[in-house]
């Protein structure tokens, strides 16, 4: 009875580390956030740009566009992951096979 205890209270604790891993690497969290990254980057190459730079690109300033499309699209992706986590799975139960003597 007590093995049981251990291996049921084993597997629970590895099905919280599996949710928490999966939640960590979401795909959302880590594309939104390296848009923001380089959105702040650019959004600041932009906004320090020279007016040699804004010539070459006809008066319009590239970079600060650019960055501030990049900066709201990662706050999206993390808007959207903080709107809808991921679910938890929720393992099905387990039938073992009958043993002589239990009683159904």
């Amino acid at each position: 009875m007590s093995d049981d205890y251990e291996y049921q209270h084993e597997v629970e604790e590895l099905e919280g580390k599996s949710a928490t891993a999966a939640r960590l690497f979401d795909v959302r969290r880590i594309i939104g956030g390296l848009f923001v990254i380089y959105g702040i980057v650019i959004t600041i190459a932009g906004i320090t740009a020279s007016d040699a730079d804004l010539k070459k690109a006809e008066d319009i300033n590239i970079n600060l566009w650019t960055g501030v499309s990049m900066l709201v699209l990662g706050l999206l992706f993390l808007l959207w992951m903080k709107l809808r986590p991921l679910p938890v799975p929720h393992p099905a139960p387990e039938q073992g096979p009958a043993r002589p003597g239990d009683a159904d």
